[in-house]
């Protein structure tokens, strides 16, 4: 849930800033994109050293750089994050948060930041039951602010109690299942294709397509990071993920493909058929190589079955299901055509006609389509953005 997250952390001067190295470290091994910025006075508890080590990026501290030449733009940082963790929180930013007080560089990013807020506080025991403390905790809370309790142990002043701020782990752990559980698409079963098939000839030979699966990988990517379970049935290409919410199942042929969609059609909330499947196969498969020289001047071929098409025979009411369509000349008739006759919700139309689009690139270009046959153009994207588009168009439809 954090992989490719923006994450901006702010450390204000406690004991428990120490914690922010190691903080960092597992918010980096999560695949999260870290800045930092330190309020002066926690400079006393850790070094920007350290923390700009670990998360690859300079620290922030103030609102104007030493040379006085630059600053630091809040308003840049608190639109970069997606998510702002501020750990620990002392009792005075916390005082500072809840009144709108803004004195430094992390105040103000801030009150800058448009992203969910959370922050896990750090005093000592007498400090948190203070009823000014509880009063501030509730109004952030009450602002849609997050709170990360803190735990009971040994704090530094030698006493046993609340205060202190949750262990890293920790942490991490309530971050990934507070977004898992406000994900849009969390408890939806969501079935993927992807890639070309290859059709064999011979042992050496074979029919496919130039899809390299790029496109479906980033839905997958994209639905995981949305909270669904994904399942991913890929094609023989190069474009693997890794992903705690995706089950990969790798095929080589058609059939190969229509089995395992069919072995969960009865189990997905949504299909998205991204795969461009080869219409044909060789009518004969030679086990042994062909030879020149026996004279073989022709391959019979016949039809591979439409997978969307077969699925469609058993689609039940209550399932989402998007095709795909490549097209190069009556692109909007040829899509829509594919659209009611296999009783799809939306299809995406890709166009042969538009560059650096479709096969082969890093980008796309697409149109979606939906039941009513409302048209939406989209601009050349990378395929990561345009997946983004198509869950976007999805959720607003189911």
């Amino acid at each position: 849930m954090l992989n490719n997250k923006n994450i901006l952390l702010g450390v204000t001067a406690s004991i428990a800033a120490y914690k922010t190295a190691n903080l960092v470290r597992l918010l980096k091994k999560k695949g999260a994109n870290v800045k930092v910025i330190q309020t002066p006075k926690s400079l006393d508890f850790i070094t920007p050293l350290t923390l700009s080590t670990l998360s690859e990026n300079p620290v922030y501290s103030e609102m104007i750089n030493e040379d006085y030449k630059t600053w630091n733009n809040h308003v840049d940082l608190g639109s970069w994050a997606d998510i702002m963790l501020i750990a620990p929180a002392s009792a005075k930013t916390l005082s500072k948060m809840s009144n709108g007080d803004c004195d430094n560089l992390l105040l103000a990013s801030y009150l800058s930041a448009n992203c969910p807020v959370y922050f896990a506080p750090a005093m000592d025991l007498d400090m948190y039951k203070h009823s000014s403390t509880k009063k501030n905790i509730n109004n952030l809370v009450k602002s849609s602010n997050i709170l990360i309790p803190p735990s009971s142990g040994e704090l530094a002043s030698g006493l046993y109690g609340e205060g202190r701020m949750e262990e890293p782990e920790n942490i991490i752990s309530f971050l990934e299942k507070d977004l898992l559980n406000k994900s849009p698409l969390h408890g939806k079963k969501i079935l993927i294709t992807a890639g070309p098939t290859l059709e064999k000839i011979d042992r050496v030979r074979y029919i496919s397509n130039f899809s390299t699966g790029k496109m479906g990988v980033s839905l997958a990517r994209v639905g995981a990071e949305l909270g669904a379970e994904v399942i991913l049935i890929k094609g023989p290409t190069n474009a693997n993920i890794n992903h705690i919410n995706i089950k990969q199942i790798d095929v080589v042929s058609a059939d190969e493909m229509l089995e395992e969609v069919l072995n969960y059609r009865k189990q997905i909330d949504i299909g998205i058929f991204a795969a461009a499947v080869s219409d044909f196969k060789p009518k004969n498969y030679n086990s042994k190589k062909i030879k020149k020289s026996d004279g073989f001047n022709e391959i019979k071929l016949t039809l591979n079955k439409d997978i969307l098409l077969e699925f469609s025979k058993f689609k039940k009411d209550n399932q989402f299901i998007v095709g795909f369509a490549l097209e190069s000349n009556n692109e909007i008739d040829n899509a829509i055509k594919k659209l009611e006759q296999k009783k799809l919700d939306l299809i995406v139309l890709n166009s042969l006609n538009d560059e650096n689009a479709g096969f082969g690139y890093d980008t796309n270009k697409i149109s979606i389509i939906d039941s009513n046959k409302q048209i939406e153009d989209y601009k050349l994207k990378p395929k990561y953005e345009v997946a983004k588009d198509i869950f976007n168009k999805i959720i607003k439809e189911i």
